[in-house]
């Protein structure tokens, strides 16, 4: 073999032999720190977590941390999940965590949660630090909740929950918009309760004992441990101004009826006058036949000149007397 032939060949393998050393090499810094950790991990298996498309330094150190934790965790259930989606930096941490506060937290549990996507590291530390929730949110736009006692005051509150994460209600368990919205719905209904809101305003904590003593964490991933009614003011006079309100109402409905009366009467009017007229009509035209009546009956004699006369002796006799009558009317007024 010639020896140029030779001397690519020894190029060639000293490169390939180079770049398995630099491959192998970050393997084996890692290797080296689990088995210094006292968590052992096959060299092989560091290699395959990389087809595996297995991040093994993530593997590598949380393992370590679990170890040193005193907790047993395997490569094969933190590469699992880690090829589930999970975050496991994030589970083995909350595990750690739970380990520290004695809260029962197993590796099956934890990780379904993470899967869930609810945040286990967060959860854990609410449950060992109780989390203050104010009601209403501040990110609803709204600053008071508002309720009307009894006697139709109205009352603008806020208050404090504090709760503490129950894991075991974690997955399936309602969030934190619903305890807001419950709390929220607790609180109107203790103010509406009041007789008036004099008593709300004197013991405010009365609230907050109404409210507690109705179980409002059921379903819900925490447990409410108190309920503080941060601040109270007073609100407008809702019930005098409903009552105004339906005054206005009543009043125009009144005026609507009286207008419609009024006009009811004034067509009532025009169909009296015009029957007046029509009367005074038919009287004239009766009064148009008495002549007619009167000639016919001189044609076929039922009626004689004499009584004729007596009958206009009648009227005349019955026109001074009104005459008469009516001047003694004036002279007497």
């Amino acid at each position: 073999m010639p020896p140029p032939l030779i001397t690519g060949i020894l190029i060639v393998g000293g490169i390939i032999l180079l770049v398995l050393l630099f491959i192998i090499g970050q393997y084996i810094s890692l290797w080296f720190q689990a088995l210094l950790s006292g968590a052992r991990v096959r060299l092989l298996d560091l290699i395959m977590m990389r087809f595996r498309k297995v991040d093994p330094r993530t593997i590598v150190i949380n393992r370590i941390a679990a170890k040193k934790a005193g907790l047993e965790l395997s490569t094969d259930v933190l590469e699992s999940h880690y090829l589930a989606g999970g975050r496991v930096t994030n589970v083995v941490r909350s595990m750690i965590a739970a380990g520290k506060a004695q809260i029962d937290l197993p590796w099956d549990r934890a990780t379904a949660i993470d899967l869930a996507g609810r945040d286990i590291l967060a959860a854990v530390n609410t449950s060992v630090n109780p989390r203050v929730i104010d009601c209403p949110d501040a990110r609803s736009g709204r600053k008071t909740i508002d309720a009307v006692a009894k006697d139709g005051i109205q009352l603008k509150a806020r208050a404090r929950v504090t709760v503490r994460t129950c894991i075991e209600r974690l997955v399936g368990g309602a969030t934190e918009e619903t305890i807001i919205a419950r709390v929220g719905e607790g609180i109107v209904s203790a103010i509406g309760s009041s007789d008036t809101h004099k008593q709300v305003l004197e013991n405010p904590d009365k609230i907050s004992k109404v409210v507690l003593a109705k179980g409002l964490d059921a379903e819900t991933a925490f447990e409410i441990l108190s309920i503080d009614i941060a601040d109270v003011d007073v609100g407008e006079n809702i019930g005098a101004k409903l009552q105004m309100e339906q005054a206005n109402t009543d009043l125009k409905i009144a005026r609507a009826k009286a207008e419609e009366r009024r006009a009811m009467a004034q067509a009532r009017e025009q169909e009296m006058r015009a029957l007046v007229e029509e009367m005074a009509a038919r009287v004239k035209e009766a009064e148009a036949e008495v002549p007619r009546a009167m000639a016919d009956s001189f044609r076929s004699g039922n009626l004689g000149i004499m009584d004729y006369y007596r009958m206009r002796n009648i009227i005349s006799d019955t026109d001074m007397r009104t005459s008469i009558s009516e001047s003694s009317d004036e002279h007497s007024a």
